[in-house]
């Protein structure tokens, strides 16, 4: 196996983990916004806007291991 091509495979498996990444901690910050909100309606705004705000920071962080995943990727081929 040429070294290009474990280049290709480590960029595939690091975007992969970055992606698997990211959807477990969204999907835990979302389970803990209801379970949030459902204890406290009151405050369903606060809440939501935090997890709207961590969400996106959360996508940040993914968009940018996937794209220095490509760009190795890239530099191999």
């Amino acid at each position: 196996m040429s070294a290009a091509a474990l280049a290709f495979l480590s960029a595939g498996f690091g975007a992969g983990l970055a992606v698997i990444g990211a959807g477990l901690g969204i999907g835990k910050l979302a389970a803990a916004a209801l379970e949030g909100s459902a204890r406290q309606p009151t405050a369903l705004g606060d809440i939501r806007t935090t997890m709207i705000i961590a969400a996106a920071l959360i996508e940040g962080v993914t968009l940018f291991a996937i794209v220095v995943c490509v760009l190795l990727a890239i530099k191999a081929g």
